[in-house]
């Protein structure tokens, strides 16, 4: 018998196309990641003797910038580096989110209710103010960025998952626990915790496109990365600077930080549909 294709069948085409955007941004990550070395020019790399070279010039196929430096290489370099500040950033909005919201969800009462008024607490704060903040007092390494930004992201991550643990406490599986004698921490780490991870990795596909555009703006902004780094804010200001002259020194990086978004986005949004069915 043939079976209809719907997206809850794994095994049919409908299935399929939730894979794409996950896929387009691994391939984008992936030439970052190689494609750089392989080239002649490194991101820094200052020609005077090829400033503003255009598209497909000898040598530099996206041309070069207002200091001859190689449009392709730094393109690639400031979307590795945008990915791997939004990575890390998001997997500490995670680890603090998911500790907040278990502790939270299990302890209940009092305890709960204090937790939460400070996540509401948070809520209420001028979010890029308090980026802003932390650059400002404690530097602009790059190691503070992601940190900076993390530490604010994990907000939407502790409602998640403390609405997670408050269902699962009261399942079977958790009473029987309890009544072998297990702790509040095995209970949590080895019988809740893994029950909450399809959830979180929705949520935290869904968290890196925001901390892209974070790390985006602060950059652009000249709060986040640094040079001798370059990240896809920095290029989009750049290209910004100098639209007038080479339109696309502001496209091509605009348009790799807006498709990295909307995969991202499409590829969270179809996995917590998915576990919410």
């Amino acid at each position: 018998m043939n079976r209809r294709a719907t997206p809850d069948n794994p095994r049919t085409g409908r299935g399929r196309p939730g894979r794409i955007p996950l896929l387009i941004v691994a391939a984008i990550a992936l030439a970052a990641l190689v494609v750089p070395p392989l080239l002649p020019w490194t991101h820094s790399a200052i020609g005077w003797d090829a400033v503003r070279a255009p598209l497909f010039a000898p040598g530099h196929l996206l041309g070069t910038d207002t200091v001859g430096r190689d449009l392709l290489a730094r393109t690639l370099v400031g979307t590795r580096v945008t990915l791997a500040v939004a990575l890390a950033a998001a997997l500490v909005a995670l680890i603090i989110g998911t500790a907040w919201g278990a502790i939270a969800g299990w302890c209940g009462g009092r305890i709960d209710e204090a937790m939460m008024r400070i996540v509401d607490g948070l809520y209420a704060l001028p979010f890029m103010f308090v980026v802003i903040l932390l650059m400002v007092v404690f530097g602009r390494s790059i190691v503070l960025v992601f940190i900076g930004i993390g530490a604010v992201e994990w907000l939407t991550m502790a409602r998640v998952v403390r609405g997670q643990v408050i269902a699962l406490k009261e399942r079977p599986f958790v009473t029987a626990a309890e009544a072998a004698g297990a702790s509040p921490v095995r209970i949590l780490t080895g019988h809740i915790l893994p029950n909450v991870a399809g959830v979180a990795l929705a949520y935290l596909l869904l968290t890196v496109p925001q901390v892209v555009m974070v790390e985006s703006f602060l950059s652009f902004l000249g709060l986040g990365v640094q040079e001798p780094l370059t990240s896809l804010g920095i290029l989009v200001k750049e290209g910004a600077d100098d639209m007038d002259l080479q339109p696309h020194a502001l496209l091509i990086p605009g348009g790799v930080l807006v498709l990295v978004i909307v995969c991202l986005t499409i590829a969270g949004e179809r996995l917590r549909d998915r576990l919410a069915r």
